[in-house]
């Protein structure tokens, strides 16, 4: 009846949840394994923004990329990669030709707080050694590449970043698909040596590329895990993401 009130009052509004999708390249040879440890970091970011709805999905697994965007259409994109190279710039944007190009935000790599958080791992690492920084090699594992000089800058800005913040005796950067090659860099690093690998996870890159570099060099020291596998990486991209909200 016209005028009547409701004798159920109304909810009040609410604003939708915010949304991120987390992308990572992931393994063409086995995507399953890729997709499930995503899966676990994009979990590991949900509990630090409990009122936020995180996805994944891997570029590598057919189909997920675009069952994620139908999941999270108007989601915030946070790439799991270390440059802004040929798949965050063309690739990634065109599976995403849809998607407002403003919400893609910069890559884990490029991330300025990055260096920190390696110069924490590498200061531990030390510790457990009971090595001296002013004694000790450091080798930066980069994956560089062939169709980008992104990737390659990106890596050359990071050891840089580490070289203003320490004080190693040495601070070398070897690449996988790029020269200076790693098996060359690494020679004649000494015992007191560690590795830390530019990558955003330990696929097979970090797990057999790396070390069979490393192997040739005759290299002696500490290969550490892959930076973005970290127990900080969470942390970081749920801070980027509360950032980019805030802009």
């Amino acid at each position: 009846m016209s005028g009547t009130k409701s004798a159920f009052p109304m909810a009040p509004a609410t604003n939708p949840p915010q949304a991120a999708l987390i992308v990572a390249h992931g393994q063409p040879s086995n995507p399953a394994a890729a997709e499930a440890a995503l899966k676990k970091l994009a979990g590991q970011v949900s509990l630090r923004l409990p009122d936020w709805e995180i996805d994944s999905a891997t570029m590598a697994a057919k189909g997920a990329l675009q069952q994620a965007r139908l999941r999270h259409p108007t989601a915030a994109i946070y790439p799991l990669f270390m440059a802004d190279g040929w798949f965050t710039s063309t690739a990634l944007p065109e599976r995403l030709i849809e998607h407002d190009q403003n919400d893609l935000l910069p890559p884990l790599g490029m991330d300025p707080r990055l260096p920190a958080i390696a110069f924490e791992i590498l200061v531990l690492q030390l510790a457990a050694q009971d090595w001296q920084m002013s004694k000790t090699c450091l080798i930066i594992a980069a994956h560089g590449g062939r169709n980008s000089k992104n990737p390659a800058r990106a890596a050359r800005e990071f050891t840089d970043a580490i070289r203003d913040i320490s004080n190693f005796a040495d601070v070398r950067l070897g690449f996988i698909e790029e020269q200076p090659d790693l098996s060359d860099i690494a020679m004649n690093a000494g015992k007191c040596a560690i590795c830390l690998p530019f990558f955003a996870s330990n696929g097979l890159h970090v797990r057999d590329d790396i070390p069979a570099a490393l192997k040739k060099a005759g290299f002696e020291g500490v290969i550490l895990d892959a930076i973005g596998d970290d127990a900080q990486i969470p942390d970081l991209i749920a801070q980027s993401l509360k950032r980019a909200v805030r802009q």
